[in-house]
């Protein structure tokens, strides 16, 4: 006996040949020439102990008669008994001419083939697209009733198997497969598809919210799931069973679940909150179609849709499927199947499993480079208060990273410290002196930078000033609030009003702004600096908005409290917890490689959700924390003494409060 198959590298073309291969015969396999190689692994890796019961065979499955050349097809002609076609796209998001291609051509090149070759049986694998979008139940002696064909995938996969219904000369059997998804006892699938969809939605809701919160999700129509090894064991069989040319077999669930409930099983598997109130989405069928259409079609909810389903890896098409409309019949299949222990195990056996194979190994995040050199690598990185603290540890990293890093500072002679140490470990830097308070030297820095460097791909706004002082003894020193707003809010603006220019002119760049925890805890003594933070943050989300569709990206890092000569004059700092310049150099890392509006702890976010729910709360422990922590002795223009040596009380609850300003 011998096999010929199309598309026996694929997923369900690979598991049903492990089937075969529990059988007497030779698999012959349809290669494309440039695929010798990756088939030959496949072989190797997969079935090392029947490398020579499984041939490849040259063609192309967009050639007539699969490109197959004269000598292998008199080779193989009488000898195949059983022609398996399997190659097709299974994917919604194809566009018309690639279904085309493959789905409607590749059958039939594929009949074409088998019957030069005179095979006794050929084994069409459709799916339960076929059938379109039928209202009701679809059995498997039904084709031509099938309805709702507009789109691509479904159009051809119809046609082809009309193609092998209506010209094919030799004996035939089709088999519609549900949507097939991982192997129920190893979880392995080869690509996203079908619920796979909706893995990132789930992964999520689970890193924003506790698995015990109920959540809100929308009911759909019942989704028809089948794990590829059911569908590889029931071909086999079905295959070798006599008598059943010129049938139709439905491989799919006889008892499928609603969308939300398989949705709930994966959540749990996932260990991620349960959609416990669901809303149907048939409900919004009553909404007349040109009233969703023209909504949809406003500008702001077509790309918010669009963003959306972006970040979720989610086709468009997708959507579409919430009210799919089909059952389907499985009568045919079960009584081919009878006396054996062949069927449809129930998902929640298998779940967990299908999961935890995409989290190991499909999704997206695993290819993301996370390498910060990936993102920065011959980038022109510019860096302003780099001689110490953040700005250094960030423009060490950067160097590392392969960065063009472009040094500002007041400080000649620290800058110099800084390059040579990127210099020695491989780096390269530039030192430009700048006073950014003063904007007429601000201005003289960014013409000279761009004369020199063209465009800057990074800026980092680190450079600030910080004041620990309480508003009753600001009184008479309003200085201090202008000194903050000159550094921290116009200094910065500068920077990013000189360099944005030639960023939206090459359509990328990402601007990094040194915030506060301050601005989301509203920390007391930290009015001047806060309020100097907040303006730029504020400009920031306003300019994030203008600039969303020029590749152009804006990055609030709401830093805790670090170690650097800034705090030093707070000696009550020396005993608190802070966290270290090279930990918010990492941070600036996450902020390159993810480039999101915002990054801050959770304790600055609790803070921010704290005063938004419950402001007068809020506002109590502030103050509280405010009569616990004086003011320093160097805000009093007082010498250091022992009032600056801090309480257990206060060392208490600082390490409650790791990283906020007090």
């Amino acid at each position: 006996m011998s096999y010929f198959v199309t598309g026996g590298t694929g997923f369900i073309g690979r598991n049903l040949i492990d089937q075969l291969l529990n059988r007497k015969g030779t698999i012959h396999v349809l290669v494309r020439r440039g695929s010798k190689k990756k088939f030959n692994e496949l072989v190797s890796d997969r079935w090392p102990d029947h490398s020579r019961r499984i041939v490849a065979i040259s063609g192309d499955l967009t050639k007539p008669a699969l490109g197959v050349s004269k000598a292998d097809t008199e080779k193989l002609s009488g000898k195949v008994k059983h022609f398996f076609h399997l190659a097709a796209i299974y994917d919604l998001a194809a566009d018309e001419e690639a279904n085309q291609a493959a789905n409607m051509d590749g059958t039939r090149h594929a009949i074409q083939f088998a019957e030069a070759i005179k095979a006794k049986t050929f084994h069409h694998t459709s799916s339960i697209a076929a059938a379109g979008l039928y209202q009701g139940t679809f059995r498997e002696d039904m084709f031509e009733e099938a309805s709702g064909l507009d789109h691509p995938y479904f159009r051809t996969k119809h046609e082809s198997e009309g193609l092998v219904r209506r010209t094919c000369s030799i004996p035939w059997r089709v088999y519609r497969p549900g949507i097939v998804v991982g192997h129920s006892k190893t979880g392995e699938i080869d690509k996203i598809d079908g619920p796979y969809y909706f893995f990132k939605l789930i992964q999520k809701m689970r890193r924003m919210l506790p698995p015990w919160v109920p959540t809100l999700g929308l009911e759909g129509g019942r989704i028809n799931l089948v794990p590829v090894d059911f569908v590889a064991r029931a071909m086999d069989h079905i295959a070798h069973k006599p008598k059943l040319d010129g049938q139709c077999f439905h491989l799919t669930d006889p008892n499928p679940k609603r969308i939300g409930a398989v949705m709930n099983l994966f959540a749990e598997a996932a260990h991620a909150p349960l959609m416990s109130m669901r809303v149907d989405a048939r409900l919004f069928s009553f909404i007349p179609a040109p009233v969703k259409q023209g909504f949809a079609m406003l500008p702001p909810v077509r790309r918010i849709i669009n963003q959306v389903l972006a970040d979720l890896g989610i086709p468009k098409d997708m959507i579409g499927m919430f009210n799919y409309p089909t059952k389907f019949d499985t009568r045919e299949t079960e009584r081919a199947l009878k006396g054996t222990d062949i069927k449809v195990p129930p998902l929640e056996d298998y779940a967990w499993v299908l999961w935890d194979y995409w989290e190991r190994h499909l999704d997206p995040e695993l290819f993301i480079d996370r390498s910060l050199s990936g993102q920065v690598k011959g980038k022109n990185v510019l860096i302003t208060g780099a001689s110490s603290g953040i700005g250094k540890a960030t423009a060490l990293m950067m160097g590392q990273a392969g960065a063009n890093v472009i040094l500002v500072a007041r400080g000649e002679e620290a800058l110099a410290e800084t390059r040579a140490e990127i210099e020695a470990d491989g780096g390269v830097a530039h030192t430009y002196t700048a006073d950014l308070a003063d904007l007429d030297d601000a201005e003289r820095l960014i013409k000279q930078v761009l004369a020199d460097h063209e465009v800057v791909d990074v800026l980092v706004n680190n450079a600030g000033r910080s004041i620990r002082r309480s508003i009753q003894l600001s009184y008479d020193r309003f200085h201090d609030y202008t000194r903050c707003m000159q550094l921290n809010y116009f200094g910065s603006l500068k920077m990013i009003m000189g360099l944005l220019p030639a960023m939206t002119a090459q359509r990328s760049g990402q601007i990094i702004n040194i915030s506060s925890i301050g601005v989301l805890s509203n920390a007391p003594r930290f009015s001047a600096y806060v309020a100097s933070k907040a303006a730029l943050d504020a400009f920031s989300r306003c300019a994030a908005s203008e600039f969303n569709d020029t590749g152009v990206s804006f990055t609030t890092i709401n830093m805790p409290l670090v170690r650097t000569p800034m705090i030093a004059p707070t000696k009550i700092y020396e005993s608190v917890p802070t966290i270290t310049p090279e930990d918010a150099a990492d941070m600036v890392k996450q902020a390159v490689i993810f480039r999101p509006q915002r990054i801050a702890t959770r304790l600055g976010i609790f803070a921010q959700v704290l005063h938004a729910v419950a402001p007068k709360t809020s506002e109590i422990v502030m103050n509280s924390a405010f009569r616990m922590f004086p003011d320093s002795a160097a805000a009093k223009g007082e010498q250091p003494g022992r009032d600056d040596q801090p309480t257990q009380e206060q060392v208490a609850f600082a390490s409650l409060m790791r990283g906020i300003h007090w």
